[in-house]
């Protein structure tokens, strides 16, 4: 039954006002309706709610992640608006931070201003 309904997405967030200027000026997703329980931005025709709460500790994985054509251009936009990307140890990212996974997808993870692991993926 799910398989035919739109999928949508959860974070959270304990600054609302970092999270939205993150998310709308830095990555560039609409923000479509903002209330004092969310913000809700169009990510490519999904529903992202990123929750207002009062307290919030993120997971050390990837919440969230965005399939790109090519990773080098998209993290080059990124980083011109204030995007860092992380580097995890033991991981054999390169000198930008992508890790290439032994099938040849590309990935790289940075954070929001709530250290919601986020990450860019490159297939094949």
């Amino acid at each position: 039954m799910l398989a035919q309904c739109d999928l949508i997405a959860f974070l959270a967030t304990v600054s609302p006002e970092g999270a939205r200027a993150f998310y709308r000026d830095a990555l560039g997703l609409e923000l479509v309706d903002e209330s004092s329980y969310a913000l809700v931005f169009d990510a490519g025709g999904r529903m992202l709610r990123v929750q207002i709460v009062a307290a919030f500790q993120p997971h050390p994985h990837t919440a969230l992640g965005w399939r790109v054509a090519d990773i080098v251009a998209a993290m080059a936009h990124l980083t011109k608006h204030s995007v860092r990307f992380e580097f995890y140890a033991g991981l054999p990212q390169d000198a930008e931070g992508v890790w290439i996974t032994p099938e040849g997808v590309r990935i790289a993870w940075f954070k929001d201003p709530d250290g919601n692991v986020l990450s860019l993926t490159q297939f094949g």
